[in-house]
């Protein structure tokens, strides 16, 4: 059981690094706009959102759950956007990126480590890990390019959050929670991303450059997450 929570968390790493991939291709069209970068990963968070996330969300767990765990998720996203950004000026970005797609990994890896001991569900695990985690490779690769960070940050992130996964997994085989526990969870990664894709990566940088450039920035994105969905 150990070892199919590593070889999962590995396929974790090989996803977010092909989606890191593409990120890193569709930056050469942004080498000298690092505000075009952040609207594009603000749109791109957005339609993941809008067209993965949040209908998943509805039809796995119950409203009331995904209420509670979005205002909880606003809570902490107000508490930490003043604690961090009295203490510096881009890495609060990054922060609350990443702590919304961490805790969006654990229902998800919780579940998987209830299913894999039953054979039957192995290819399916093993192709959902691949194929669902692309999209996040490819906005935590926006972001950190956006803000202006080394990657070698980005690849001790991608680290962390297959570790975090084989864990959490590893974890799923000795524990159960509840679906109404996994869906405050997710409410929570729900408002956290939304909340910091609009606030920090798309508000932020409104009056930057003209409406129209924002427009067409931000729909990029949108779109490119609508094409992520498609394609897997």
């Amino acid at each position: 059981m150990k070892l199919s929570a590593i070889i999962l968390g590995g396929f974790l790493f090989i996803s977010v690094s092909v989606g890191g991939g593409f990120a890193l291709l569709v930056s050469k069209f942004f080498k000298h706009s690092n505000v075009g970068l952040a609207l594009l990963c603000g749109g791109f968070l957005v339609g993941l959102l809008a067209v993965d996330i949040i209908p998943t969300a509805f039809n796995m767990y119950e409203l009331p759950a995904l209420i509670i765990g979005g205002l909880i998720g606003y809570i902490l996203f107000r508490i930490m956007y003043q604690l961090l950004h009295s203490t510096s000026q881009n890495k609060p970005t990054i922060y609350l990126l990443l702590i919304g797609l961490f805790i969006h990994t654990i229902p998800l890896s919780l579940t998987i480590g209830n299913l894999t001991p039953d054979a039957s569900f192995t290819g399916t695990i093993t192709t959902s890990t691949i194929l669902h985690h692309l999209p996040e490779g490819f906005a935590l690769t926006s972001a950190f390019l956006s803000q202006g960070e080394k990657l070698w940050g980005l690849f001790l992130c991608f680290i962390g959050l297959s570790v975090c996964f084989s864990g959490f997994i590893w974890l799923g085989h000795l524990v159960h929670l509840t679906t109404r526990g996994q869906g405050v969870l997710i409410g929570v990664s729900i408002s956290l991303i939304a909340f910091t894709s609009v606030k920090e990566f798309i508000l932020h940088h409104i009056r930057v450059v003209p409406m129209r450039s924002v427009v067409a920035f931000t729909l990029t994105g949108y779109l490119f997450s609508v094409l992520f969905h498609l394609v897997y």
